[in-house]
């Protein structure tokens, strides 16, 4: 099971979705459908390494602050013996003003698995969050596992808890992104309270033609739970 042996979202993570859904919110009443998708040369999760480059895209529906998300990832990998990687995540969620509220279900058993075992493949997380706005851009965000996989040995719930705060800057014409990350409890992060990720993420859009620009980023990632480092660079697309 891949995650739980080793961002989520580091690309769209809890922190993208609490900023989504607030402009959501922010927006007139209509309807919106949001195709995207990302080219990231590896895939890291709240601190934790998952598998290397990677197509990750995403789906996304709103109206009135409500929005419905599709979010998937595939890995390279073309050998047959070699196990690939494939997650399909969906998250529903709602923002008004700066507050918003989301469930997600992940799902990440890989290619040739099964989709429909609930109980044991699927884990469901409820994410609250709040950006404090233009003038103060902090977004924090706290996410628990609540039903599925995410169990102890004996069967009940590990409620595999998770915290981020992020800081969104622009210096230069490129957007910043600080973050840090932590795990309060025993769970699938950690075996205790544990200082998952500290990153640092920077955007910008690289100017093509006169009517194209190509959106990148590259994010550098300390792990100290893990004891690891990361490097990823991704083209939004």
């Amino acid at each position: 099971m891949m995650k739980t042996t080793t961002f989520k979202r580091t690309v769209l993570s809890a922190t993208a979705l609490l900023m989504s859904f607030s402009v959501f919110a922010q927006e007139e009443k209509k309807f919106e459908i949001a195709p995207a998708a990302d080219l990231v040369s590896s895939y890291v999760w709240r601190g934790m390494y998952q598998t290397g480059p990677s197509v990750q895209p995403s789906l996304g529906m709103s109206y009135a602050g409500l929005s419905l998300t599709a979010w998937g990832s595939t890995d390279f990998s073309t050998s047959s013996d070699e196990y690939k990687a494939k997650e399909f995540d969906l998250t529903l969620g709602y923002g008004i003003r700066g507050f918003s509220i989301a469930v997600t279900d992940y799902w990440w058993s890989g290619e040739g698995a099964r989709y429909g075992r609930y109980a044991t493949d699927h884990y469901f997380e409820g994410t609250i969050g709040y950006n404090f706005g233009e003038k103060f851009p902090l977004s924090l965000t706290w996410s628990t596992m609540f039903a599925g996989g995410d169990k102890k040995e004996n069967g009940d719930q590990f409620f595999s808890s998770y915290f981020e705060a992020a800081y969104d800057i622009n210096v230069w014409g490129v957007d910043f992104t600080p973050s840090v990350g932590i795990s309060p409890w025993k769970g699938m992060y950690s075996d205790g309270f544990g200082l998952n990720s500290i990153a640092l993420k920077a955007s910008k859009e690289i100017k093509i033609t006169d009517s194209f620009s190509l959106p990148v980023f590259t994010q550098a990632i300390i792990a100290p739970e893990h004891d690891d480092v990361f490097l990823v660079f991704g083209i939004s697309l």
